[in-house]
């Protein structure tokens, strides 16, 4: 009797928990049935506007911009409507630099950085993300090596190979710590290790990257050791790292000219030769 008494008491006191959660509150339903404030008014016109922009716009240029998006780590926060907003406005301050260099520019040193700048002010923001994109791609090359080789002592330490990749991604920093965590949750979710992988290369332009992930596949399916994968790729990442040192210093040279003709020089000249010019039309006055 007294059980049945209990079974009816919670039975009904969890039909009233459910009944009273189940009525939404007052400020639920004002948060609901209130009309839009300003803000996101203007947030939804902006988000259409910047939709149908691009939707305007060549798909080949957009598509340019999605994958540069994307390579430089911002695809969660920059849109390709929002790039094409910020290029309006800014392709416009350029417009106008350069139409105000062009007719009332009184000096022709004031027209011609006019002109500069508003030229540079026109290819900025693609300069900007290409940029980006460039420096992340550097930055996952340079981080590489380093990578395989945390994965390579965790994996002959006893670890397989996901627990040695989610070690050397939780124990760095940068854009391949944070590509090799998000494709460890692509994995986490019930996404197959192939499709991950696939998935990985597409957000990445690393060379190197796709080299390695492509052995890891091959090692996967053909049944070779990891570590011995791990250990080559590796040793194959620091030589082309070091190579990579090697062109860049290389090249070094050849970037130094342009400043040094054309503006070392003339101001050294200048300055040697001003004292000399000063005298000799002294001397013939």
């Amino acid at each position: 009797m007294y059980l049945s008494i209990a079974a009816i008491a919670i039975g009904s006191g969890a039909l009233v928990f459910l009944v009273f959660t189940a009525i939404p509150s007052r400020r639920d339903v004002v948060a609901v049935l209130a009309p839009p404030t300003e803000a996101e008014r203007e947030r939804v016109e902006r988000a259409s506007f910047s939709e149908s922009l691009a939707a305007v716009m060549p798909r080949g240029y957009t598509g340019w911009i999605q994958k540069k998006i994307v390579f430089a780590g911002r695809a969660g926060r920059w849109t390709v409507g929002g790039f094409l907003l910020v290029k309006i406005f800014v392709s416009a301050a350029g417009i106008l630099v350069l139409l105000g260099a062009i007719f009332f520019a009184a000096l022709p040193l004031q027209k011609a950085l006019g002109i500069v700048f508003g030229i540079l002010l026109l290819v900025a923001p693609e300069v900007i993300l290409n940029s980006r994109a460039d420096d992340r791609q550097t930055a996952i090359n340079l981080a590489l090596p380093d990578t395989l080789d945390q994965m390579t002592i965790a994996v002959e330490a006893g670890l397989g190979f996901e627990a040695a990749v989610a070690k050397a991604a939780h124990g760095g920093t940068g854009p391949l710590s944070e590509e090799l965590i998000r494709t460890l949750q692509d994995m986490s979710i019930g996404r197959s290790r192939s499709d991950a992988y696939s998935a990985l290369l597409a957000r990445t332009n690393s060379d190197d990257l796709k080299r390695f992930i492509r052995a890891v596949q091959q090692a996967d399916r053909y049944g070779i050791a990891v570590a011995d994968v791990l250990r080559v790729q590796a040793s194959e990442m620091r030589i082309k790292r070091r190579q990579r040192a090697e062109e860049q210093a290389m090249k070094v040279p050849i970037k130094v000219v342009f400043p040094l003709v054309f503006a070392i020089l003339p101001v050294l000249f200048i300055v040697l030769l001003y004292p000399a010019v000063i005298n000799i039309i002294g001397a013939f006055t």
